[in-house]
């Protein structure tokens, strides 16, 4: 979210996999086999007595279809008993997962990931067998038998045992065991399929809000936080059963660069920081600290600032601070993996250059950009800052147009080699990407693929019926968002959601607060 010049003065470890298994699919045909209808990967991340919880991924590698469904058979007695990323039912062995509407295109290459938990009993055998849509399908790159020409010669001897008809409905028995118990307090957050997931394994939402501030008033000299940030204003936070604080941060401030005061730069800000982090982990809530405002002179198209401080968002981060800032960053908080890492506020390369393809290579490598008159950083820089550290923290990276944008993200993200990598989101009502026809073309495949987070979900009418509609899609998908923000501005000239510190809310909060609290009643 971009701020006016001083907004306050003028009143802004991977979970274990236990078992996987490629699993190649090819179609058939009468007398021979046909080409390749799709991949699979079943997966268990983690088992207990009992239970265990497992995800299936299909790469669609034939043509593209509108409307799937996966089919296969538990061959140990398995039992579902909850599912996501699909609808998904279970009728003896045979299980059958058939796609959401928002993820029922499914392109030639795509991919998509439907996660469940089960029980098991003696062993908990892989399935070896799928078809997708009908189609029979071989398991570890075998073709299957041809399909005779023929009819086959029936038995002339009945058999001595009726086969066993399985029920028509599904099991109404509960598992043995019930899924894992989350961690109590802030989690240990790690990336398992398209879920964040807690050290028991536990899938995880992340549900809260931004305390702006940190970003602006260091660099503009009045002090580090805009307000109060002390255990009573961060209990005020967790009072909203909100779980999550994402925190804003300037480089030039965390570094103590030259126009910073030393009393508001340094050590000083990043001991500020470390506090802060502190007391929101000591209300069980987790951390998100995000770069906000970067070093590097931007006078394009969309600019907001001509100043070559770290006083406005830039459209991409700089080659010469911003790694620096992410490697310090990065070795403070490595040992508590808690602490969650955005790379970079709102990316907008895309205003910069003249094509899509130029703002995603940009977003990506960093370099020369064209537009921009600075050597970029591209989030593969910043990601490789971060794990050469040896930190393993949960990294979120946003997309382009202002974190509006992820239709390519899936194609251009970073490698990450800790594979604890989750995408960030952002959206007003004002920007492109504010309906719900554009979140199904454009966000479900993402969230089908990796965990998604709206770091900022907010409105500019002082009312909440935006984001009402934002939530209600995010809650259909078991996703993650984050409201902006925690600050005592006019909600008529910005999505603030309080007028006080004590957690009194806006006509915008309001809505948030009582949503929050709801899911947790």
């Amino acid at each position: 979210m971009r701020h006016p010049p001083r907004l306050s003065a003028l009143l802004a470890g991977a979970a274990l996999t236990m078992a996987s298994t490629a699993l190649a699919l090819m179609g058939t045909a009468s007398g021979a086999a046909a080409a390749p209808v799709c991949t699979v990967e079943y997966s268990v991340s983690n088992q207990w007595a009992g239970g265990f919880q497992g995800a299936v991924t299909v790469t669609n590698d034939s043509a593209a279809l509108n409307g799937w469904s996966l089919g296969f058979g538990f061959p140990a007695g398995q039992v579902v008993s909850q599912g996501w990323g699909g609808k998904w039912s279970q009728s003896g062995a045979n299980v059958s997962v058939v796609n959401e509407s928002w993820n029922a295109a499914l392109g030639t290459g795509a991919k998509v990931t439907a996660g469940f938990i089960a029980s098991w009993t003696g062993t908990n055998t892989a399935p070896t067998a799928f078809t997708l849509n009908g189609t029979p399908c071989a398991t570890n790159g075998t073709t299957p038998t041809p399909t005779p020409t023929t009819p086959t010669t029936p038995p002339t001897v009945p058999p001595t045992t009726p086969p066993t008809t399985p029920p028509t409905t599904p099991p109404t028995t509960p598992p043995t065991s019930p899924p894992p118990t989350p961690v109590s307090g802030a989690p240990e957050l790690s990336v398992v399929g398209n879920k964040f997931v807690d050290q028991n394994g536990a899938v995880r939402r992340l549900l809260g809000v931004n305390r702006s501030g940190g970003e602006f008033m260091c660099v503009q000299g009045y002090g580090i936080w805009d307000g109060p940030v002390d255990d009573a204003s961060v209990r005020a936070i967790a009072d909203w059963k909100a779980n999550t604080v994402r925190i804003p941060l300037n480089e030039e401030c965390w570094l103590g660069l030259d126009n910073i005061k030393p009393e508001y730069g340094g050590a000083n800000y990043a001991n500020a920081v470390k506090d802060l982090v502190t007391k929101v982990l000591a209300h069980g809530m987790t951390p998100v600290l995000e770069l906000h405002w970067t070093h590097g002179q931007y006078t394009g198209n969309s600019s907001g600032c001509p100043d070559v401080h770290a006083t406005c968002q830039k459209p991409m981060p700089n080659a010469q601070y911003t790694p620096a800032f992410w490697t310090s960053v990065a070795n403070t908080f490595k040992n508590d993996e808690r602490v969650v890492f955005d790379l970079f506020n709102e990316p907008y390369p895309d205003r910069a250059t003249s094509t899509a393809a130029q703002a995603w290579s940009c977003w990506r490598d960093g370099g020369t950009c064209p537009g921009i008159g600075y050597q970029v950083a591209g989030m593969q820089d910043l990601l490789d800052a971060v794990r050469a550290t040896g930190a393993k923290n949960l990294v979120l990276v946003p997309g382009i147009a202002y974190s509006n944008d992820l239709s390519q993200w899936l194609q251009h993200r970073p490698v990450d080699p800790a594979a604890n990598l989750g995408a960030a989101w952002h959206v007003y009502n004002f920007n492109t990407c504010s309906s719900e026809t554009c979140w199904n073309d454009t966000l479900a495949p993402v969230a089908a693929q990796v965990p998604l987070l709206a770091g900022e979900i907010g409105e500019n009418t002082c009312g909440h019926a935006f984001i009402d509609r934002v939530m209600k899609w995010f809650d259909d998908r078991g996703l993650s968002y984050l409201g902006w923000t925690w600050n005592t501005w006019n909600c008529n000239s910005g999505p603030a959601l309080i007028s006080s510190y004590d957690g009194t809310p806006t006509a915008f909060g309001i809505g948030l607060r009582d949503h929050l609290r709801a899911l947790t009643s």
